[in-house]
């Protein structure tokens, strides 16, 4: 991972498969997905809509649904996929024996 600063910010294993959970990093809350496949996705924890908390939303292998009125963003790049114009950031994240390690 190049461009940013890397932190280590808890363990895989605090996150069940097909979950999320919302860390705060440097004033900024980042939720990490730990998908069926356990792979990692991060994206900003809160919808910009209207500040739903996505670590708590319905994850697949693709996207993530706010749990209070259903937008949709890519995990991969935040792009919000159900039509409205918002986004969220989406941020490199790698699991290293066992550790979340988030690149901000």
């Amino acid at each position: 991972m190049s461009g940013g600063v890397s932190i280590d910010i808890g363990r895989v294993d605090e996150i069940p498969v097909g979950e999320g959970r919302t860390f705060a990093i440097d004033g900024t809350q980042i939720a990490v997905f730990r998908l069926r496949d356990d792979s990692l996705r991060a994206v900003d924890a809160v919808c910009p809509h209207k500040g739903g908390p996505l670590a708590d939303g319905l994850a697949d292998a693709r996207v993530i649904v706010c749990p209070l009125h259903n937008h949709t963003f890519d995990l991969c790049t935040g792009t919000e996929v159900s039509g409205a114009q918002m986004s969220v950031r989406s941020y490199p994240v790698e699991a290293v024996d066992g550790t979340i390690r988030v690149t901000l």
